[in-house]
């Protein structure tokens, strides 16, 4: 038997939790031990779905080989699991899924980061002991899926992030609002102020210190009963954009916690905000390395939201 304290900022699911933990448990082993009631929290037998939260001891009756600790950097305790979407010398693009963090404060090994290190450490594509690691070349919210980039050389991090900060990266994503947007394709101006004590954004008509220009252009897709379907252009990149500019009309996302419609949340059962960063297209750049990625058009699959907006399944 092996005690573990659970240390996290947010409640999970046992069955996410302890792979994070223990790297040769599947989250289908701890369903099945969990049934077999060779796991207690606090002292009770407990289930797989069942959530765990910070301070919260863990009895573990499992074999000694599933709770060995494995050697090696962080990023070997990921999971393998990555869609690649685009990849050659320079760039690997991983279609992210909701509910993934990009990056974890807390030194948690089971990040999109952490993913594409241990995919490419298994191709012989890196090493903790050479000189360059590949990094993010932007972020996305845990709760958003989509196409993200990621750098596999230093003159690749430097052009995309140059591009992005020079609005020349076209991010286009899918969403779903609660409410129809008026009219229902339009260009949204504002300007964006952070709250950092509290996390969150607002939305402000004139310009104030502190306060950055925001513009979001959008399309309506399809409409089923109170919600609404849009194709979103960022034209602009800040914190948290789409979500507070959209929310700041009337039309917040569907499952977004932090400027949404919580009762129409809890209603629609909607874990995370419905945002897919569904298309990249990228710039043309001067280095002969990247010309393979000039003009490059990326696309991710349609989120599952996509075709329940069309059918009115979700509504």
């Amino acid at each position: 038997m092996q005690e573990h304290r659970v240390a996290l900022s947010t409640p999970r699911r046992l069955a996410d939790y302890l792979p994070t933990v223990y790297p040769h448990l599947t989250s289908g082993m701890v369903y099945r031990f969990a049934k077999e009631k060779k796991i207690r929290c606090n002292g009770v037998h407990c289930k797989g779905t069942q959530k765990v939260a910070n301070g919260d001891l863990l009895a573990l009756y499992l074999p000694d080989e599933l709770l060995g600790a494995v050697d090696g950097p962080l990023f070997l305790r990921a999971r393998s699991e990555l869609a690649v979407a685009y990849e050659d010398d320079q760039l690997l693009v991983a279609d992210k899924p909701a509910g993934l963090p990009v990056l974890s404060e807390e030194n948690l090994p089971d990040t999109l980061i952490n993913r594409a290190l241990r995919y490419l450490y298994q191709k012989g594509e890196y090493a903790p002991s050479a000189g360059f690691t590949p990094c993010l070349c932007h972020r996305l919210d845990t709760g958003t899926s989509g196409l993200v980039l990621i750098a596999k050389t230093p003159l690749c991090r430097d052009a995309m992030r140059e591009a992005i900060e020079q609005h020349r990266l076209k991010k286009t994503y899918l969403c779903v609002t609660f409410g129809w947007p008026t009219p229902p394709q339009g260009t949204l101006r504002g300007y964006l102020i952070k709250d950092a004590r509290r996390g969150v954004v607002r939305v402000i008509d004139r310009p104030q210190p502190g306060a950055r220009q925001i513009v979001t252009g959008y399309r309506t897709l399809a409409k089923s009963g109170r919600l609404a379907l849009l194709e979103v252009d960022l034209v602009t990149g800040r914190t948290h954009q789409i979500r507070a500019h959209l929310a700041s009309i009337g039309c917040p996302l569907v499952g977004d916690s932090k400027y949404g419609n919580q009762a129409a949340n809890r209603a629609l059962r909607a874990k995370y905000q419905l945002l897919c960063a569904w298309r990249l297209r990228l710039p043309q750049f001067e280095a002969d390395a990247l010309q393979p990625l000039s003009g490059l058009c990326l696309t991710a699959p349609r989120p599952w939201f996509y075709s329940q907006i069309f059918d009115h399944r979700l509504k």
